[in-house]
C-alpha cells in the first residue's frame, strides 16, 4: 500500500526533473512512510512510497522486469498474486521478490493491457514501456485507489493524490477552479470522476486504463458487467453462491505480514466481514468502532453487542464536538472540498486504529448492494404511489405535502418522510435526484452570484471533453446503464458507478491514509458485486414488510445477534445540525460570514446569511448544506486555489 508520481513526456525539454520528482513524492509521504524510490530515463518518471504490507524487506519500487526495459510502480493489493506468481513462472519469467508488485512487469509483458482483466484486488498503477516509449496508468474495477493526472501538450503527470500535482510549479500545473466541476461538488458534496476541482486535472475512472504515446493520451475501459443482465435461480443458490465468493474475498484479504484488523459499526455489512475474518483466523480479531455522545447517531452499543457475540478484541472511541479542530487537517488531506461529514469520524477511528493495526477490513459497499438505504425503500415505496392514476396521484402528493411539518426541529423521520414527498409527483430519476443531491438546481441558482452565473455558463457552452455539463445527467447517466431493470435496481446501479467510487471510497481512502493505515473491503471484490447486480430486487428488497438486505441477512444468519439483523439502518453520520446550533454556532457563523469569505465572489452574501440565520434559528434545517459551504471555504484557505 503505497503513493505513486510520476510523469511521460516527448521533449527533452520538459522532462521532470529529478528535484521536482522528489516534491511530488514528498506531498505523499503519508501514504508512504517505510520506504521511498524513484525511476527516471530520457522519457519518463516514476515516484514511489512504500507503506510496508507484504514481502517486508523486498517490495522496494519502483521495480522492473529482467533487463530493465518494463518498470512499474504499484499502490494497492492484488489478492489473486499467487496463483498469478505460479502461472508467470510455468511461463518461464523469473521473480525476485515475494510480493504482489513484480507480477504485473511480467503480467505486462505476456499480456499487454490485458493484464487489468486477471487481477482481483484494488490497485492504481503506472507501468512504463521504455522500448514502446508508452506510459500505462490502471484503476481497479471499483475505485478503491485514487489516481490524478494532468495532460497536456508538454508532457503528462499523474499521482495517487491532487496535493502531490501541486507540488509542481503553477506554470505546470494551474490552480484555476474548474466551475463546473464547483456546481457538481455543491449539487453531490463531492466532486465526481473524471473531474477535479482544479480546471485541467482529471480522475482516471474506475475500471478504466489509460495509454501515453507520444505525446496521446487515450483512457479505455477494459471492466464493463453487463448491469441489465438478471439472473433467476432459487433463492438456495443465490445464499450458497454469496456464502461461498464473500467468505474467499475475506480470506483473501486477510494476507498481510502486518497487524490486520477491522471497523465495526454494529450494523449487518461489517458485523458480517468481522464474523468471517473470526471465523478464519486463530486469535480474536481485533475490531474497533466509534460513536457520539448523541445516542441518535451513536451505533457503539451495536459494536459491542457484534463484539461480544463475535468473539472480538473490540476498542471504542467517541468523538465530541471539539473534534471541529480536525477540520483545517481534514481540508487540507482531502484536496478537494468534501461534504460528506462522515469523514470527520472516519478520520478520527482510523487514526485510533493505526495505533493497533496497520491494515483493517470494511463492511463498504454492502448498502449498494443489497438494498440497505432508506432511499431505495422509499424509491420502491413511491413507485406504488405512482401507480395510482394521475389525478388523485397529484392531489395526494400535495396533501401529504402540506400537512408535514416545515420546522428544522421537527423530528429526523418526519424530515425524511417530507423530503421523500417533495418530489411524489416527478419521474423517478428525478425522484432519486432529489435524494442525492445537497443544492438542487434551483438552490444553487438562488445562491451563486450573478458573476459565478456568467461564468458557468460560459464554462458549460464550451464541450470540455469531460462529461456532460448538467451534473443531474452524471447521475441520469449512470442509472441508464441499467434501463431494462426496475428503477430501484438502476438506482443502486447508479450508486456504484458514481457515489460508491466518488464519496464512499474516496473518503475512506484519504481519511486511512492520511494516518498510513490500509483498508479494505471484502464487499467490492468484483466478483461479489457481479454476483450481488444480477440477483433480482426481490432478494434485496421487499417494501412490505419494509425489509432490505434479504438475502445477505440469510446467507449470513449464523453470524448476526438478532438485535442487529432487524434493526434499522442508522448511518454513519454526524450530528451537525444540532453542532451548528448549540456548540459550534459561533464557528459556523465566524467562517461561512467572514468577510474574506463573503467576498470571494462565488455566491450572493444575502444568500449565505439567510441559509445561516434559518438553520441557526430553527426554522429550517439546512445542516447539511452548510457543512458543504464550510468545507469549500476551508478548501479555499488551505489550498489558495483561484
Amino acid at each position: 500500500m503505497c503513493g505513486i508520481c510520476g510523469a511521460a513526456w516527448g521533449d527533452p525539454r520538459d522532462a521532470l526533473d529529478g528535484d521536482r520528482l522528489a516534491k511530488m513524492m514528498d506531498r505523499i509521504i503519508h501514504r508512504g512512510p517505510d520506504d521511498a524510490g524513484s525511476y527516471r530515463d530520457d522519457h519518463a518518471a516514476l515516484g514511489f512510497r512504500r507503506l510496508s504490507i507484504l514481502d517486508l524487506a523486498g517490495g522496494h519500487q519502483p521495480l522492473s522486469n529482467e533487463d530493465g526495459t518494463v518498470w512499474v510502480a504499484f499502490n494497492g493489493e492484488i489478492y489473486n498474486f499467487q496463483a498469478l506468481r505460479h502461472r508467470l513462472e510455468a511461463r518461464g519469467h523469473s521473480l525476485r521478490s515475494s510480493g504482489d508488485s513484480e507480477t504485473l512487469v511480467h503480467l505486462y509483458e505476456d499480456e499487454g493491457t490485458g493484464l487489468f482483466g486477471l487481477l482481483r484486488g484494488m490497485f492504481a498503477l503506472a507501468i512504463w514501456d521504455a522500448p514502446r516509449r508508452t506510459l500505462i496508468l490502471g484503476r481497479d474495477r471499483l475505485g478503491q485507489k485514487p489516481l490524478v493526472y494532468r495532460h497536456d501538450a508538454r508532457r503528462l503527470v499523474f499521482s495517487s493524490e491532487l496535493k502531490s500535482l501541486l507540488a509542481l510549479p503553477e506554470s505546470e500545473c494551474p490552480r484555476a477552479v474548474d466551475p463546473r466541476a464547483l456546481d457538481e461538488y455543491l449539487t453531490y458534496g463531492y466532486v465526481p470522476h473524471p473531474r477535479t476541482i482544479l480546471r485541467g486535472v482529471h480522475k482516471l475512472p474506475p475500471g478504466h486504463f489509460a495509454t501515453w504515446h507520444d505525446g496521446n493520451l487515450k483512457v479505455e475501459p477494459y471492466w464493463q458487467p453487463d448491469w441489465n443482465l438478471e439472473r433467476r435461480r432459487s433463492v438456495g443458490e443465490d445464499v450458497e453462491a454469496l456464502r461461498e465468493t464473500l467468505s474467499e474475498a475475506v480470506r483473501e484479504q486477510m494476507v498481510s505480514d502486518v497487524p490486520l484488523g477491522a471497523f465495526l459499526s454494529g450494523g449487518i455489512d461489517s458485523t458480517i466481514v468481522v464474523g468471517l475474518m473470526q471465523r478464519a483466523s486463530n486469535r480474536p480479531v481485533k475490531t474497533f468502532a466509534i460513536g457520539f455522545p448523541d445516542a441518535a447517531y451513536d451505533e457503539t452499543r451495536y459494536a459491542e453487542l457484534a463484539a461480544r457475540r463475535l468473539g472480538t478484541e473490540h476498542h471504542t472511541f467517541m468523538v465530541e464536538p471539539r473534534a471541529w479542530e480536525t477540520l483545517p487537517a481534514l481540508a487540507q488531506q482531502f484536496d478537494e472540498p468534501f461534504a460528506d461529514s462522515s469523514a470527520l469520524p472516519t478520520w478520527h477511528v482510523a487514526r485510533e486504529t493505526r495505533r493497533e493495526v496497520t491494515v483493517a477490513l470494511t463492511g463498504d459497499a454492502g448498502d449498494e448492494l443489497f438494498g440497505g438505504y432508506d432511499r431505495y425503500r422509499a424509491l420502491a415505496l413511491t413507485e406504488l404511489f405512482h401507480r395510482l392514476p394521475a389525478a388523485p396521484r397529484r392531489i395526494l402528493g400535495k396533501t401529504i405535502r402540506r400537512v408535514l411539518p416545515r420546522s428544522g426541529r421537527s423530528k429526523s423521520r418526519l424530515r425524511a418522510i417530507e423530503r421523500l414527498f417533495e418530489r411524489i409527483n416527478d419521474p423517478a430519476g428525478a425522484r432519486y435526484l432529489g435524494w442525492m443531491t445537497t443544492f438542487d438546481e434551483p438552490s444553487r441558482l438562488r445562491l451563486y452570484s450573478e458573476a459565478q452565473l456568467d461564468i458557468l455558463a460560459d464554462a458549460s457552452s464550451h464541450p470540455d471533453g469531460c462529461g456532460p455539463g448538467d451534473p443531474a445527467s452524471l447521475l441520469s447517466e449512470a442509472c441508464a446503464r441499467a434501463r431494462s431493470r426496475d428503477t430501484v435496481t438502476q438506482s443502486m446501479v447508479g450508486d456504484i458507478l458514481t457515489y460508491l467510487p466518488g464519496d464512499l471510497l474516496y473518503k475512506v481512502d484519504m481519511a486511512s491514509m492520511a494516518h498510513s493505515l490500509e483498508c479494505r473491503g471484502p464487499f467490492l471484490d468484483h466478483r461479489v458485486v457481479e454476483l450481488a447486480a444480477a440477483m433480482p430486487l426481490d432478494r434485496k428488497l421487499r417494501v412490505r414488510p419494509g425489509r432490505s438486505k434479504v438475502v445477505l441477512k440469510r446467507a449470513f444468519a449464523d453470524l448476526l445477534p438478532a438485535e442487529i439483523a432487524g434493526r434499522r439502518k442508522m448511518g454513519f453520520g454526524v450530528p451537525v445540525g444540532r453542532w451548528f446550533q448549540n456548540e459550534l454556532k459561533d464557528e459556523l457563523q465566524g467562517i461561512l460570514l467572514d468577510r474574506s469569505a463573503l467576498d470571494r465572489g462565488l455566491f450572493r452574501p444575502d444568500a449565505v446569511r439567510a441559509l445561516v440565520a434559518e438553520h441557526v434559528e430553527g426554522r429550517r434545517e439546512h445542516g447539511h448544506r452548510l457543512w458543504a459551504l464550510l468545507m469549500l471555504e476551508l478548501w479555499f484557505r488551505n489550498h489558495g486555489a483561484a
